[in-house]
């Protein structure tokens, strides 16, 4: 082989080194991209695994009441009724017998007896107490030993009592004075149209909830018993308000303070119309009394329109579990 041909041979030798280094690290980059690739779906599987966010917790749901909360509710609501009545027209309480049961019992706070003036608004006021002592007995009956106790009750005339802060709200007193439901007969009247359409509201708004057919036909009669009580504190209130405007005007502020409580919807009505005639029934459009929520009714006892689970004529709230007015 002369010098030309080993210098060729030497040549064409590089060029395969150089070639096959060319393919070495094609085939190596290849694999590393493969291999930095496999890594990284390696590292993003990993992620997804400790990113995977935790499901938020489901809130627990209020209980579900049962027709012997809805019962209770109502007893108490019965317990103030009767308490007020009873003491406006014999100066004495409900027995102590009638007032036991779950929960913490409480006190009366205030109460007695009225000179009625009038004869007939004295036999109307024995009637109605009355009844509302026999709704006391007839729940209580129903719920056996699960009757809740009486809790404090606050039917006083003092200027811090729930009726003066009643009357205060309805614009019928200033701050330095108190209203005294057992005063006379108009002062009753009004105390006792405080109480009685909330009544017809609250059972009506409570038929719903009750599953038990022989308690809602119950609760049905009782809230009969409650609008016949309402029609008639509202009669007397308009037919006494013809002679004394002013106390026709005391009742229909009484019923948009109870209105400005329960929340924004129109739920009252009071004894007059616009045109001064009389609306001795609140009702809807159709003809159809409005109902209340339990929240709503705990708004007007408790006299706040925000939620409470004390106030007003229950001072340290109910017994039971309906006890929280609406937040409105």
């Amino acid at each position: 082989m002369d010098q030309n041909d080993a210098i060729m041979a030497a040549l064409r030798a590089r060029a395969q080194r150089r070639e096959e280094r060319r393919r070495f690290f094609k085939v190596a980059g290849s694999a590393a991209v493969l291999a930095s690739a496999g890594s990284l779906l390696s590292a993003c599987d990993d992620d997804d695994k400790t990113t995977t966010p935790t499901p938020t917790p489901t809130p627990t749901p209020p209980p579900t009441l049962t027709d012997a909360d809805v019962l209770n509710f109502a007893l108490q609501l019965e317990y103030l009724e009767a308490q007020f009545y009873t003491y406006a027209v014999t100066g004495e309480g409900l027995p102590g017998s009638q007032l036991t049961g779950t929960g913490t019992q409480g006190a009366i706070m205030g109460g007695r007896k009225v000179t009625f003036s009038d004869p007939v608004v004295a036999q109307y006021a024995a009637e109605i107490a009355g009844d509302e002592a026999k709704h006391v007995l007839f729940l209580r009956n129903q719920l056996g030993s699960s009757a809740v106790a009486q809790p404090a009750i606050d039917i006083s005339a003092g200027s811090t009592s729930a009726f003066s802060a009643a009357a205060r709200a309805a614009g019928l007193i200033n701050d330095n004075q108190s209203f005294d439901p057992y005063a006379n007969d108009e002062n009753f009247l009004l105390g006792a149209f405080v109480f009685e359409d909330v009544g017809v509201t609250a059972y009506k708004g409570a038929a719903p909830l009750i599953s038990n057919k022989t308690y809602l036909e119950a609760a049905a009669g009782i809230l009969a018993a409650e609008a016949y009580h309402a029609g008639l504190i509202r009669t007397v209130l308009y037919r006494k308000g013809l002679e004394a405007p002013s106390l026709r005007t005391s009742a229909d502020k009484i019923s948009d303070a109870r209105d400005s409580l329960d929340g924004s919807s129109d739920l009252d009505q009071g004894i007059s119309l616009s045109d001064g005639k009389s609306n001795i029934v609140p009702t809807d459009t159709d003809g159809i009394a409005y109902s209340r929520s339990a929240g709503q009714v705990l708004n007007i006892v408790y006299l706040d329109k925000t939620a409470k689970s004390a106030g007003g004529f229950f001072p340290s709230g109910l017994n039971g579990n309906i006890k929280t007015s609406a937040a409105n």
